[in-house]
């Protein structure tokens, strides 16, 4: 009979420091992951800046400080 109770015991002091410890012990609490928006994601913003100079040619009208009149 008393071996029965301590082997009860020691299930329940697993299960018990595992419900407390376990988890923390591994650096996460839960398995969803975090969601990240696009405009929270440097990577999603990068690549959006660069197609954007790739779709945009260049224009010697706007980059052309000496060129005020916007003629060409």
């Amino acid at each position: 009979m008393l071996w029965i109770l301590a082997i009860l015991g020691l299930i329940l002091l697993t299960v018990l420091l595992w419900r407390a410890f376990g988890p923390t012990l591994l650096g996460r609490t839960d398995n969803t992951p975090r969601t990240v928006g696009p405009d929270d994601d440097p990577e999603f913003l990068w690549r959006i800046k660069r197609d954007l100079s790739k779709e945009r040619p260049a224009d010697p009208k706007r980059t052309d400080p000496q060129n005020e009149s916007g003629e060409a």
